[in-house]
Protein backbone atom coordinates (compact mmCIF):
# COMPACT_ATOMS: atom_id res chain seq x y z
CA UNK A 1 0.00 0.00 0.00
CA UNK A 2 1.52 3.44 -1.13
CA UNK A 3 1.19 6.47 1.57
CA UNK A 4 0.75 9.93 0.67
CA UNK A 5 -0.47 12.79 1.83
CA UNK A 6 -2.68 16.14 1.27
CA UNK A 7 -1.43 19.54 3.01
CA UNK A 8 -3.79 21.10 4.99
CA UNK A 9 -4.85 24.39 3.02
CA UNK A 10 -6.90 26.20 5.32
CA UNK A 11 -5.85 27.73 8.70
CA UNK A 12 -7.09 30.07 11.57
CA UNK A 13 -6.59 33.55 12.13
CA UNK A 14 -2.82 33.45 11.56
CA UNK A 15 -0.36 35.87 10.20
CA UNK A 16 -0.19 34.49 6.33
CA UNK A 17 3.46 34.41 6.07
CA UNK A 18 3.13 31.66 9.05
CA UNK A 19 0.56 29.72 7.58
CA UNK A 20 2.05 29.12 3.97
CA UNK A 21 5.95 28.36 6.20
CA UNK A 22 4.38 25.35 7.88
CA UNK A 23 3.12 24.09 4.75
CA UNK A 24 6.52 24.51 3.08
CA UNK A 25 7.52 22.47 6.54
CA UNK A 26 5.07 20.02 5.87
CA UNK A 27 5.98 18.97 2.60
CA UNK A 28 9.71 18.95 3.28
CA UNK A 29 8.59 16.71 6.65
CA UNK A 30 6.58 14.15 3.93
CA UNK A 31 9.49 13.72 1.61
CA UNK A 32 11.90 12.93 4.71
CA UNK A 33 9.47 10.33 5.55
CA UNK A 34 9.49 9.03 2.39
CA UNK A 35 5.66 9.32 1.62
CA UNK A 36 4.87 8.62 -1.95
CA UNK A 37 2.70 11.14 -3.47
CA UNK A 38 2.07 14.83 -2.08
CA UNK A 39 -1.04 16.65 -2.98
CA UNK A 40 -3.14 20.12 -2.03
CA UNK A 41 -6.26 20.52 -2.37
CA UNK A 42 -8.73 23.40 -3.76
CA UNK A 43 -11.68 25.86 -2.05
CA UNK A 44 -12.68 29.18 -2.39
CA UNK A 45 -14.26 31.81 -1.11
CA UNK A 46 -13.17 30.74 2.49
CA UNK A 47 -13.27 33.68 5.44
CA UNK A 48 -9.99 32.04 7.06
CA UNK A 49 -5.84 32.04 5.31
CA UNK A 50 -6.41 29.23 2.50
CA UNK A 51 -3.83 28.80 0.31
CA UNK A 52 -4.81 28.38 -3.25
CA UNK A 53 -3.66 25.39 -4.55
CA UNK A 54 -1.47 26.06 -8.26
CA UNK A 55 1.11 29.15 -6.47
CA UNK A 56 1.43 27.11 -3.80
CA UNK A 57 2.36 23.95 -5.19
CA UNK A 58 4.63 25.31 -7.64
CA UNK A 59 6.45 26.34 -4.26
CA UNK A 60 5.92 23.10 -2.76
CA UNK A 61 7.60 21.30 -5.60
CA UNK A 62 10.91 22.67 -4.79
CA UNK A 63 10.86 21.02 -1.99
CA UNK A 64 10.00 17.64 -3.06
CA UNK A 65 11.25 15.26 -5.42
CA UNK A 66 10.99 12.97 -8.27
CA UNK A 67 7.41 11.09 -6.48
CA UNK A 68 4.68 12.05 -7.59
CA UNK A 69 2.28 15.07 -6.96
CA UNK A 70 -0.84 16.84 -7.56
CA UNK A 71 -3.39 19.13 -6.73
CA UNK A 72 -6.78 18.59 -6.15
CA UNK A 73 -8.81 20.98 -9.04
CA UNK A 74 -13.05 21.54 -8.45
CA UNK A 75 -13.68 21.24 -11.79
CA UNK A 76 -16.43 23.45 -12.25
CA UNK A 77 -15.33 26.43 -11.18
CA UNK A 78 -13.02 26.78 -13.13
CA UNK A 79 -12.07 27.39 -17.12
CA UNK A 80 -10.76 24.48 -18.15
CA UNK A 81 -8.44 26.51 -20.68
CA UNK A 82 -6.86 27.80 -17.21
CA UNK A 83 -6.61 24.18 -15.41
CA UNK A 84 -4.54 23.18 -18.63
CA UNK A 85 -1.98 25.98 -18.82
CA UNK A 86 -1.80 25.42 -14.99
CA UNK A 87 -1.74 22.14 -14.85
CA UNK A 88 0.77 21.71 -18.00
CA UNK A 89 3.06 24.25 -16.03
CA UNK A 90 3.09 22.57 -12.60
CA UNK A 91 3.46 19.35 -14.16
CA UNK A 92 6.58 20.87 -15.74
CA UNK A 93 7.92 22.23 -12.64
CA UNK A 94 7.38 18.14 -10.88
CA UNK A 95 10.22 16.34 -11.35
CA UNK A 96 8.16 13.00 -11.26
CA UNK A 97 4.59 12.38 -12.68
CA UNK A 98 2.08 15.26 -11.88
CA UNK A 99 -1.35 13.69 -10.99
CA UNK A 100 -4.59 16.14 -11.64
CA UNK A 101 -7.14 15.12 -8.98
CA UNK A 102 -10.73 16.11 -9.23
CA UNK A 103 -14.63 16.52 -8.31
CA UNK A 104 -17.61 18.59 -8.45
CA UNK A 105 -17.25 20.38 -5.26
CA UNK A 106 -20.30 21.85 -3.13
CA UNK A 107 -21.52 24.62 -1.03
CA UNK A 108 -23.51 27.34 -2.29
CA UNK A 109 -21.35 30.05 -1.14
CA UNK A 110 -18.27 28.83 -2.85
CA UNK A 111 -19.95 28.51 -6.33
CA UNK A 112 -21.91 32.03 -5.89
CA UNK A 113 -18.46 33.68 -5.40
CA UNK A 114 -17.21 32.07 -8.86
CA UNK A 115 -20.64 32.72 -10.63
CA UNK A 116 -21.75 29.10 -11.16
CA UNK A 117 -24.31 27.69 -10.48
CA UNK A 118 -24.85 24.64 -8.12
CA UNK A 119 -27.12 23.05 -10.62
CA UNK A 120 -24.55 23.38 -13.35
CA UNK A 121 -21.90 21.59 -11.76
CA UNK A 122 -22.68 17.84 -13.10
CA UNK A 123 -22.42 19.26 -16.68
CA UNK A 124 -19.46 21.44 -16.28
CA UNK A 125 -17.53 18.97 -14.82
CA UNK A 126 -17.57 16.44 -17.24
CA UNK A 127 -17.31 18.94 -20.22
CA UNK A 128 -14.24 20.55 -17.96
CA UNK A 129 -12.97 17.23 -17.67
CA UNK A 130 -12.91 15.97 -21.27
CA UNK A 131 -11.87 19.67 -22.24
CA UNK A 132 -8.34 19.42 -20.37
CA UNK A 133 -7.68 15.96 -20.84
CA UNK A 134 -7.26 17.06 -25.00
CA UNK A 135 -5.75 20.32 -24.47
CA UNK A 136 -2.86 18.43 -22.17
CA UNK A 137 -2.70 15.92 -24.89
CA UNK A 138 -1.48 18.65 -27.47
CA UNK A 139 -5.17 18.67 -29.06
CA UNK A 140 -6.45 22.51 -30.51
CA UNK A 141 -10.26 22.56 -28.73
CA UNK A 142 -12.86 24.29 -30.05
CA UNK A 143 -16.87 24.01 -28.31
CA UNK A 144 -19.95 25.56 -27.55
CA UNK A 145 -21.02 23.91 -24.27
CA UNK A 146 -20.62 24.92 -21.49
CA UNK A 147 -18.38 27.68 -22.45
CA UNK A 148 -18.04 29.17 -25.54
CA UNK A 149 -13.74 28.15 -26.71
CA UNK A 150 -12.17 28.60 -29.93
CA UNK A 151 -9.33 26.97 -31.31
CA UNK A 152 -7.30 26.67 -27.77
CA UNK A 153 -4.27 25.05 -27.39
CA UNK A 154 -1.92 24.72 -24.45
CA UNK A 155 1.63 24.57 -24.12
CA UNK A 156 3.80 23.44 -22.01
CA UNK A 157 1.48 19.98 -21.95
CA UNK A 158 2.40 17.24 -19.42
CA UNK A 159 5.63 15.19 -20.15
CA UNK A 160 3.48 12.21 -19.70
CA UNK A 161 -0.16 11.60 -20.23
CA UNK A 162 -2.32 13.31 -17.32
CA UNK A 163 -3.52 11.07 -14.94
CA UNK A 164 -6.95 12.26 -13.03
CA UNK A 165 -8.02 11.07 -9.93
CA UNK A 166 -11.96 11.75 -9.25
CA UNK A 167 -12.95 12.19 -5.80
CA UNK A 168 -16.46 11.01 -5.67
CA UNK A 169 -19.03 9.53 -2.20
CA UNK A 170 -22.43 9.43 -4.06
CA UNK A 171 -23.11 6.27 -6.22
CA UNK A 172 -23.90 8.62 -9.12
CA UNK A 173 -20.19 9.94 -9.02
CA UNK A 174 -19.21 7.05 -7.81
CA UNK A 175 -20.04 6.20 -11.31
CA UNK A 176 -18.88 8.88 -12.97
CA UNK A 177 -15.40 8.28 -11.39
CA UNK A 178 -15.21 4.94 -12.74
CA UNK A 179 -16.22 5.84 -16.23
CA UNK A 180 -14.20 9.28 -16.43
CA UNK A 181 -11.47 8.91 -14.06
CA UNK A 182 -8.03 7.02 -14.22
CA UNK A 183 -8.31 6.05 -10.76
CA UNK A 184 -10.97 6.72 -7.67
CA UNK A 185 -10.64 8.87 -4.46
CA UNK A 186 -12.73 8.39 -1.59
CA UNK A 187 -13.34 11.18 0.97
CA UNK A 188 -12.01 11.59 4.35
CA UNK A 189 -15.74 11.55 5.93
CA UNK A 190 -16.11 7.71 4.66
CA UNK A 191 -16.69 5.52 7.75
CA UNK A 192 -14.92 2.15 7.50
CA UNK A 193 -18.13 0.45 6.87
CA UNK A 194 -18.79 3.30 4.09
CA UNK A 195 -15.35 2.88 2.76
CA UNK A 196 -15.94 -0.78 2.41
CA UNK A 197 -18.97 -0.04 0.46
CA UNK A 198 -17.32 2.81 -1.30
CA UNK A 199 -14.97 0.59 -3.20
CA UNK A 200 -17.81 -2.45 -3.87
CA UNK A 201 -19.91 0.85 -5.33
CA UNK A 202 -16.75 1.48 -7.58
CA UNK A 203 -15.64 -2.21 -8.69
CA UNK A 204 -18.99 -2.44 -9.41
CA UNK A 205 -19.53 0.34 -11.32
CA UNK A 206 -16.31 -0.36 -13.54
CA UNK A 207 -17.19 -3.87 -14.47
CA UNK A 208 -20.48 -1.89 -15.97
CA UNK A 209 -18.38 0.00 -17.94
CA UNK A 210 -16.04 -2.58 -19.11
CA UNK A 211 -12.96 -0.55 -16.94
CA UNK A 212 -9.93 -2.46 -15.00
CA UNK A 213 -9.42 -0.74 -11.30
CA UNK A 214 -6.10 0.88 -10.94
CA UNK A 215 -5.22 2.63 -8.16
CA UNK A 216 -8.23 3.20 -5.90
CA UNK A 217 -7.04 6.27 -3.30
CA UNK A 218 -8.74 7.05 0.15
CA UNK A 219 -8.27 10.14 2.45
CA UNK A 220 -8.43 9.44 6.24
CA UNK A 221 -7.64 12.60 8.16
CA UNK A 222 -4.60 11.10 11.06
CA UNK A 223 -2.60 11.83 14.08
CA UNK A 224 0.23 9.26 14.80
CA UNK A 225 1.66 9.75 18.29
CA UNK A 226 4.51 8.37 19.56
CA UNK A 227 2.63 5.39 21.16
CA UNK A 228 -1.90 5.47 21.65
CA UNK A 229 -1.76 7.52 24.71
CA UNK A 230 0.25 10.38 23.29
CA UNK A 231 -1.94 10.19 20.17
CA UNK A 232 -4.79 10.42 22.66
CA UNK A 233 -3.35 13.14 23.98
CA UNK A 234 -3.16 15.20 20.84
CA UNK A 235 -5.92 14.47 18.92
CA UNK A 236 -8.86 13.70 21.53
CA UNK A 237 -9.36 17.21 22.16
CA UNK A 238 -9.88 18.14 18.57
CA UNK A 239 -12.15 15.62 17.93
CA UNK A 240 -14.22 16.53 20.94
CA UNK A 241 -14.59 19.71 19.62
CA UNK A 242 -16.73 17.51 16.59
CA UNK A 243 -13.77 17.75 13.90
CA UNK A 244 -15.21 18.76 10.70
CA UNK A 245 -18.12 17.40 11.71
CA UNK A 246 -16.85 13.64 11.25
CA UNK A 247 -17.85 10.62 12.56
CA UNK A 248 -14.50 10.10 14.81
CA UNK A 249 -14.47 6.41 13.24
CA UNK A 250 -13.83 7.98 9.54
CA UNK A 251 -10.47 9.61 11.28
CA UNK A 252 -7.22 7.75 12.28
CA UNK A 253 -5.42 7.98 15.39
CA UNK A 254 -2.56 6.47 17.53
CA UNK A 255 0.67 5.11 17.65
CA UNK A 256 2.45 4.08 14.84
CA UNK A 257 1.43 0.28 14.94
CA UNK A 258 -2.42 1.05 15.22
CA UNK A 259 -2.04 3.40 12.29
CA UNK A 260 -0.70 1.33 10.39
CA UNK A 261 -3.21 -1.93 11.18
CA UNK A 262 -5.63 0.58 10.01
CA UNK A 263 -4.21 1.35 7.08
CA UNK A 264 -3.58 -2.52 6.42
CA UNK A 265 -7.60 -3.17 7.51
CA UNK A 266 -7.92 -0.70 4.13
CA UNK A 267 -5.79 -2.48 2.26
CA UNK A 268 -7.73 -5.78 2.68
CA UNK A 269 -11.23 -3.85 1.76
CA UNK A 270 -8.90 -2.99 -2.13
CA UNK A 271 -7.90 0.45 -1.61
CA UNK A 272 -4.72 0.46 -2.97
CA UNK A 273 -3.46 4.15 -1.54
CA UNK A 274 -3.97 5.93 1.43
CA UNK A 275 -3.53 10.13 1.35
CA UNK A 276 -3.66 11.47 4.55
CA UNK A 277 -4.14 14.65 6.26
CA UNK A 278 -3.45 15.69 9.73
CA UNK A 279 -5.94 16.66 11.93
CA UNK A 280 -3.81 18.28 14.81
CA UNK A 281 -3.23 22.45 14.62
CA UNK A 282 -0.09 22.52 16.79
CA UNK A 283 2.58 22.20 13.87
CA UNK A 284 5.23 20.48 16.07
CA UNK A 285 2.70 17.89 16.68
CA UNK A 286 2.45 17.57 12.72
CA UNK A 287 5.55 17.20 11.99
CA UNK A 288 6.25 14.63 14.49
CA UNK A 289 3.36 13.10 13.41
CA UNK A 290 4.81 12.77 9.36
CA UNK A 291 8.14 11.52 11.17
CA UNK A 292 6.22 8.55 12.87
CA UNK A 293 4.78 8.08 9.62
CA UNK A 294 7.70 6.83 7.83
CA UNK A 295 7.42 3.58 10.44
CA UNK A 296 3.62 3.55 9.47
CA UNK A 297 4.64 3.26 5.95
CA UNK A 298 7.71 0.25 6.45
CA UNK A 299 5.45 -1.67 8.37
CA UNK A 300 3.11 -1.43 5.04
CA UNK A 301 6.39 -2.67 2.90
CA UNK A 302 7.77 0.68 2.22
CA UNK A 303 11.78 0.72 2.39
CA UNK A 304 12.77 -1.16 5.33
CA UNK A 305 9.37 -3.22 5.71
CA UNK A 306 8.55 -6.88 5.37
Amino acid sequence: MRVGVSLRSGYGPVDPRVGARWMVERARAARDAGLDHLFVGDHHNVPVPYYQNVPMLGRLLAEWDDRPAGALFLLPLWHPVLVAEQVGTLAAIARGRFVMQCAIGGGEAQFAAMGVRLADRVARFEAALDVVRRLCAGEEVTTEHPLRIERARVAPVPPEPLEVWIGAAAPRAVDRAARLGDAFLAGPEATPAEAARLIAEYREACARHGRTPGTIAIRRDVHVGADDADAAAVAGPVLARGYRGFDPAATITGGPGRVAEAFARLGELGYTDVVVRHLADDQAAVLASFERLAEVRAALGGPGGP
